[in-house]
């Protein structure tokens, strides 16, 4: 059954085929609950591919996609979120669906739904490096591992880097990491925009929380044991802003709110409804199970500019000051050392409405101050996505890697555009500058 939320992935008819051609499933291995099962895989990856599920030791569903014409390079997969749902296999699967291009060019894929929802980077990254763990279990060591994390995966996969990329031995564990559209500028700080969002949107609209609900500090997202719907969620902003009315139908005050608080923050306005439920639902769990409650937002000193008023703004938003343990707790769970150990790249759309394009410079700094900038390049596309970006973005930035990964010659940001179209993928959307 999908997931809550999870669109639905098609399957091909010829899965029953496909799984006759792949190589037996293997044996189950001590870090996985049960033998590896057949399961049927999106139609996306293409024929002639073994999909794999599993649970493992700690409870997170893992999948694994196996070409036949596999070409011996594994890629390990840190998926984004976090999702605050119960795991389910359907997640991963929805994962493959998205990044197949990759198992279509040859590659094994291996993805985790991590062991529980909501927030937690250690405890993901863990969970990422048991699926490894597992498929080197079930396979024997790979050609090439290669570790990819997309959207707050990027985070995690990061993290994963950073604790679990070297073996005992001193060796690497991973060959090389590819980031895209990555949360790579750390827990305490990635999260703050929608904590001012909250408190901007409630000195306009006042109805989150309304006045009939339960009083309580936006910073907490929402109280514990509370329950709305993201539907209600969605009346209340439409309610506020006539987002989702046609200009004929919203009033002249929902107008104006809406354009001061997309002025004030920032934000996009088909991202508003998006950026609140993270502000809620998120919160909710970070703030009240993660962190007992604490606080780690502060908007003491911020000066909010762009509304009509910001001198009455200013004067009446609602202010919070961060708890420090809350602080230190999740910059210790979240944040990075920048402690890189293999070949690192990152690919970021310049125009992300979800992750911010801006958090790569705080990357880039955090791994210079580590005197690791010799094992990171970063490149940058004019996409609009958050979630996908294009297959030949992806293939330009795996074959990239690798060919830095066997040659050891870093390659240079302002050559992945005639390097994309070299290779006759299209649409290249790389930027030289």
């Amino acid at each position: 059954m999908p997931a809550r939320g999870a669109r639905s992935i098609p399957f091909g008819p010829g899965v029953a085929i496909a799984l006759l051609l792949a190589i037996a499933a293997p044996a189950a291995r001590a870090d996985a609950v049960g033998d590896p099962t057949p399961v049927a895989c999106p139609r996306s990856v293409g024929p002639d591919v073994q999909c794999l599920q599993m649970r493992d030791t700690a409870g997170a569903w893992l999948v694994i996609a196996r070409p036949r014409d596999w070409n011996g390079s594994l890629i390990v997969h840190a998926h984004g979120g976090p999702r605050t749902g119960d795991p389910d296999v359907a997640d991963s699967l929805e994962d493959l669906d998205r990044f197949s291009v990759m198992v279509r060019r040859g590659y094994a894929w291996i993805g985790s739904t991590y062991r529980r929802g909501g927030y937690g980077v250690r405890s993901a990254a863990e969970d990422v490096e048991r699926s490894r763990e597992v498929f080197w279990g079930l396979y024997g060591r790979p050609r090439q591992t290669l570790l990819h994390g997309q959207s707050w995966g990027g985070n995690v996969a990061a993290k994963t880097q950073e604790l679990h990329g070297r073996a005992e031995d001193g060796g690497l564990v991973y060959d090389g990491v590819l980031l895209t559209n990555g949360v790579l500028n750390g827990g305490t700080q990635a999260y703050r925009f929608r904590a001012d969002l909250r408190a901007v949107y409630q000195y306009f609209c006042r109805n989150h929380p309304a006045p009939s609900d339960p009083s309580y500090p936006v910073w907490q997202g929402f109280p514990a044991g509370a329950t709305m719907t993201r539907t209600e969620l969605r009346r209340r902003v439409e309610a506020c802003t006539g987002i989702g009315l046609s200009a004929r139908d919203r009033t002249a005050d929902q107008t104006r709110r809406k354009r001061q608080i997309l002025a004030v923050t920032g934000i996009q306005e088909d991202e508003l409804i998006a950026h609140l439920s993270w502000a809620t639902f998120l919160f909710q769990d970070l703030v009240q199970v993660r962190l007992g409650g604490r606080n780690p937002f502060d908007n003491n000193l911020t000066v909010y500019a762009g509304s009509d008023d910001d001198a009455a703004l200013n004067a009446g938003v609602e202010r919070f000051a961060a708890d420090p343990e809350a602080l230190a707790m999740l910059a210790h769970d979240a944040d990075l050392s920048g402690a890189i150990s293999a070949p690192t790249l990152t690919v970021h759309a310049l125009h992300d409405p979800t992750v911010f394009h801006s958090g790569e410079a705080v990357y880039a700094a955090t791994v210079a101050g580590a005197g690791r900038s010799d094992l990171l390049v970063q490149v940058t596309t004019d996409e609009s996505d958050h979630s996908r970006l294009e297959d030949a973005t992806y293939l330009t930035a795996l074959i990239a890697l690798e060919n830095w990964i066997a040659t050891g010659k870093r390659p240079v940001a302002e050559a992945f555009p005639s390097m994309c179209r070299e290779l006759g993928l299209r649409p290249c959307r790389f930027l030289a500058d």
